[in-house]
């Protein structure tokens, strides 16, 4: 196994969760953290992904323009509607 070294602040909160019966040992909350971390940047990683998505549609000219905010409200109900029982998008 891997040695990793904690500052003095991290190893007290590792300690602290496995007193308190959160994680069996001090491994398995190291494990449980790396876990997170790597939920969070498979999160990161996808909003960049549709980020780029949004602004490579903007540049071709695929965007819709509303003259109102109630406008694209209604829209997006229309399409929230329309989603809902199969007959649009």
């Amino acid at each position: 196994m891997t040695e990793i070294h904690l500052s003095e602040e991290h190893e007290a909160f590792v300690t602290e969760l496995v007193k308190a019966g959160h994680y069996r040992d001090v491994a398995s909350a190291v494990a449980g953290g790396l876990r997170l971390l790597q939920q969070k940047n498979e999160q990161f990683f996808t909003l960049q992904k549709l980020i780029q998505e949004g602004l490579d549609d903007v540049e071709a000219g695929r965007v819709y323009r509303y003259e109102s905010a109630e406008d694209m409200l209604k829209d997006i109900q229309q399409m929230s509607s329309e989603k809902k029982t199969g007959t649009g998008y």
